[in-house]
């Protein structure tokens, strides 16, 4: 007997995060995309010249604390 959809949701919504994350991730692979390595490699090239920067000294990083604090702080107002 099939699932209907809003069960299917039901059930992937209480699992945890990181499971939820990995599901989402393989519903997204199981779609095929045709441009999906082209994205893939845009964000692959897009990291590498971030990381690039930040060798470079172009852009300077911030601890990861500081911008959960500052994002929260954000959030309040």
């Amino acid at each position: 007997m099939a699932a209907n959809f809003d069960d299917i949701m039901k059930d992937a919504l209480s699992l945890p995060p990181g499971a939820r994350a990995m599901l989402a991730d393989q519903l997204l692979v199981s779609l095929d995309w045709e441009q999906q390595k082209e994205i893939d490699d845009a964000w692959a090239d897009e990291a590498e010249r971030r990381m690039q920067e930040i060798r470079d000294g172009k852009v300077q990083t911030i601890d990861g604390e500081q911008v959960m604090r500052e994002l929260r702080a954000r959030r309040k107002r």
